[in-house]
């Protein structure tokens, strides 16, 4: 098992402002998934998504990332973790907007030993004519090809989603989508999507549900189809 969370809580507040957010959630997903994780507001699938990507501190728990601990881990180490394990790709892009599409991404380049061939990533992404352009010149859906390059750039094993689709629109969400689908067949790698659109669980390997911070379904999707053919984005 490539990700294997166990037990795992986490609150948030004290008094009267506490709030259990995950209530003991245990999953585990395997390499090479493009899983999903649904849920309505609230019931903690960003935190669960935070937590993994050790953003969040868990309260108590175990999360094994490709066998090792990271539950814990603090300071240096966990810097060393998140730098060398996996990216992230967040709604609203997270540009710097004083600095071209290829500088963008060399910010994140910088910090790994191997990373992808930058002329190639730009290729498959669709940025080449765009690299010299700064965030500002860009649409939503090449803002977001950036950020999605950013965080490919360091060839992490695993890809952490938060709503990837949230701020585009049906057509652009779905070029996105597609894209993603090639990134996890051309590099294989491990994708955990969070995501309030219904549809996106169609295009995946495995789908996972919160309610009220515990896992209410968890199943791989045996009908299974491309991102071309999701209706309703």
């Amino acid at each position: 098992m490539f990700v294997e969370v166990t037990g795992i809580k986490k609150s948030y507040g004290e008094g009267g402002s506490y709030v259990q957010v995950l209530k003991g959630v245990s999953v585990g997903i395997e390499k090479g998934e493009m899983c999903v994780i649904q849920g309505t507001s609230g019931s903690g699938k960003s935190t669960l998504l935070n937590c993994i990507g050790g953003l969040d501190e868990v309260d108590s728990g175990s999360i094994k990332i490709d066998d090792k601990e990271i539950a814990g881990l603090r300071g240096e180490k966990l810097s060393d973790y998140r730098r060398a394990t996996h990216g992230f790709i967040f709604q609203f892009y997270n540009l710097i907007p004083n600095l071209t599409v290829r500088e963008n991404i060399q910010v994140c380049e910088y910090l790994t030993k191997s990373p992808l061939d930058m002329d190639e990533l730009l290729s498959v992404l669709g940025l080449t004519e765009h690299q010299n352009k700064f965030p500002s010149q860009l649409s939503g859906g090449q803002q977001q090809r950036c950020a999605i390059a950013r965080a490919l750039i360091k060839n992490p094993k695993l890809l952490l989603c938060d709503e990837p689709t949230g701020a585009l629109d049906s057509k652009t969400s779905r070029d996105i989508l597609i894209l993603m689908e090639e990134i996890n067949r051309k590099y294989g790698t491990t994708m955990i999507i969070v995501t309030h659109n219904n549809s996106i669980k169609n295009m995946v390997d495995h789908v996972i549900y919160l309610k009220d911070g515990e896992i209410s379904k968890n199943y791989r999707n045996e009908t299974k189809v491309t991102a071309s053919e999701l209706e309703d984005l």
